[in-house]
């Protein structure tokens, strides 16, 4: 096997794999790089129906499960909501130490992806934005809104969601919809691929007891850690939240085998109320997701 690292600093790096593949089919080639969009960008088309590509995420609680009891798991839910899931952060022991190395690389390589391709030219707008979307996990995103209190165009705000999305920092979540009359579709709710990032960009580490936004962090995690299962075991579901013009919301929706699959999810054990348009459009029963169930939802 040949490893090439940081793939992306070589010239010509989609022939020239094309190149070493074609002349030595019997070598397998391990291609990585710190820039992920900007390598994917070069290889893609001189590597078609020649590659395979992995897309690793952060570490996963399905992953911790093999290594630690459901109860070690539990005891660590503050720190993954608090710091996430990136794997160097599991070395350090220490507050600081985490909250250093997830500025370090807020400063040092969040922005790098995005900053590189694009018309971008300053950190500062996309830091910005940034900003305004981790306030916001959990609400539907409107791109009208984020344009008039960053001073931007709206086509431009898309823009930087797009490539933000492309360099693995955030991910957004369409409405499901059915009765496109009542159903509410057209703002996405936008998430963060790691909270510890999140929490980092806005500068907030206090512990849960100390926040508001518990159920918010609660929400993306569980999102990210199913959409990681889901991955893992090779499950292709469509992904979205619901919500109807009367104010009725789900959180999320798997929508496979010609059914839409609804959860609810809830820091504490207090049980949601019934979401009458939802039982009256779809008929369908939710399922409730919180602290005492969650293992089952995300491993």
């Amino acid at each position: 096997m040949l490893v090439i690292d940081e793939a992306q600093k070589i010239v010509n790096i989609g022939l020239t794999l094309k190149i070493l593949y074609d002349t030595f089919p019997h070598i397998k080639y391990l291609v990585t790089g710190s820039s992920s969009f900007e390598l994917n960008e070069k290889v893609s088309e001189p590597l078609t129906g020649r590659n395979w590509r992995y897309l690793l995420s952060p570490i996963s609680v399905g992953e911790l499960a093999k290594l630690h009891t459901p109860h070690e798991i539990d005891e660590s839910l503050e720190d993954l909501l608090l710091y996430g899931s990136y794997p160097e952060i599991f070395r350090y022991t220490n507050v600081s130490e985490k909250i250093q190395y997830l500025k370090q690389i807020e400063d040092e390589y969040l922005y790098r992806d995005a900053l590189a391709v694009g018309s971008i030219k300053h950190s500062e707008k996309i830091h910005s934005l940034l900003r305004l979307l981790a306030f916001q996990i959990g609400s539907p995103v409107s791109y009208a809104e984020l344009a008039t209190q960053l001073g931007m165009a709206q086509e431009t705000v898309k823009s930087y969601i797009d490539i933000l999305e492309k360099c693995f920092v955030i991910f957004r979540l369409g409405g499901y919809k059915k009765n496109l009359r009542t159903e509410v579709t057209r703002q996405p709710k936008i998430y963060f691929i790691d909270l510890g990032i999140r929490n980092s960009i806005i500068g907030q580490f206090q512990t849960l007891r100390d926040r508001n936004d518990v159920g918010s962090l609660w929400e993306n995690f569980l999102i990210t850690e199913r959409m990681k299962k889901n991955q893992y075991d090779n499950v292709y579901r469509g992904s979205y939240f619901w919500r109807v013009y009367t104010g009725g919301e789900i959180d999320y929706i798997e929508d496979y085998d010609g059914t839409p699959h609804p959860y609810e999810f809830k820091w504490t054990e207090k049980k949601s109320a019934i979401i009458h348009s939802w039982q009256k459009m779809y008929a369908l029963p939710i399922t409730q997701v919180s602290r005492s169930n969650f293992h089952q939802f995300v491993i």
